[in-house]
């Protein structure tokens, strides 16, 4: 679905499974219950494809924060460090955390609006747990899991859209009241919880409960194609009404992110934003968007810290400043 790509950014499928006759995580009676499950999974994850496997209480918390902000684990995951662990699939796309939220939850992320792709991905090595483990289930409730929001399925659809116009426009406030209607909930990047940056939003289902994959894959994309169809409109009437304000504010973020002396974190998410936005609308062209996507999180604090130190005499700010220039200078040109 290419021609959503400029407002989906990606699709994402995650599901919770629990083992049966353990207690979940904020209960485990000892670390021997935390190893079993997280050398079952892994046991089973070798069977499929070649995964990094990290347990997290190896890690500093700053190589625990980069990962995060790379959308790769959970704050829930951080906070158990000292039983939790993740596997990473070598294409960064499939990732199963142990001993979150739930023993294990399985995800998989593709680009662009394409949830079933994620989904059938996924099922493979989901099919697998299920058959190599005693996981919890209930045939009136479905999956045991630890939040009642995930009982059913234990599904979680998800899309990342980029809705620039929507947000200038003041219409996201409709969108949430529908989307709440719909059984839908709307996250900010980091999901729940955390605040939209960037113009970058996370549509969801909000239950699973009498619902099977497909219905709730189903319902979740129908609500995505009416979203992008608003956001299409949203530009067109943009364009036609404030071409020249929005111009201006787009080439105004190309100049202030290749000449700035300090930048913040949520400063640089907006301003990349726009940028995103200016090519999307003709006025900047970016060479490699998915190298342009990984400055949002390239550009935060504690990936920023992974890549060059703890930058010793230099303030963050102006490391900043520094890396996302020469990398915009590299990746976006002038029409």
């Amino acid at each position: 679905m290419e021609e959503f790509d400029n407002i989906a950014i990606s699709s994402r499928i995650r599901l919770a499974r629990n083992v049966d006759g353990l207690k979940f995580y904020t209960k485990l009676d000892s670390d021997i219950d935390a190893n079993y499950i997280a050398n079952a999974v892994i046991k089973t994850l070798d069977k499929f494809e070649v995964f990094n496997y990290i347990k997290l209480k190896d890690l500093s918390l700053n190589e625990c924060n980069s990962l995060f902000e790379q959308h790769l684990i959970s704050k829930e995951l951080i906070e158990n460090k000292d039983i939790s662990s993740v596997a990473i699939s070598e294409d960064e796309k499939i990732i199963v955390m142990i001993n979150e939220e739930d023993h294990i939850r399985e995800q998989c992320i593709e680009n662009g609006f394409n949830l079933y792709k994620a989904y059938r991905r996924l099922n493979k090595i989901d099919n697998e747990i299920i058959s190599s483990l005693p996981i919890a289930f209930d045939k009136n409730l479905g999956f045991i899991t630890a939040s009642p929001s995930n009982l059913g399925t234990g599904m979680r659809a998800s899309v990342m859209l980029f809705l620039p116009a929507l947000e200038m426009q003041k219409e996201l406030e409709i969108l949430f009241a529908s989307a709440k209607e719909a059984g839908l909930t709307i996250r900010g990047i980091y999901g729940e919880g955390s605040q939209a940056k960037g113009s970058l939003y996370q549509i969801s289902n909000q239950g699973s409960l009498g619902l099977n994959e497909d219905e709730i894959i189903d319902n979740v994309s129908q609500f995505i194609y009416d979203v992008i169809s608003k956001e299409k409109h949203a530009r067109e009437e943009l364009l036609q009404t404030k071409y020249e304000m929005l111009k201006d504010k787009t080439l105004r973020a190309y100049g202030l992110l290749t000449n700035c002396y300090s930048l913040e974190e949520d400063e640089m998410m907006q301003q990349l934003a726009l940028i995103k936005f200016g090519d999307a609308l003709g006025f900047l062209q970016i060479k490699d968007d998915e190298k342009f996507m990984k400055l949002f999180y390239k550009g935060a604090s504690a990936n920023l810290k992974e890549i060059f130190g703890f930058f010793e005499n230099k303030k963050e700010n102006i490391i900043r400043s520094e890396y996302i220039s020469t990398e915009i200078k590299n990746l976006v040109h002038r029409r």
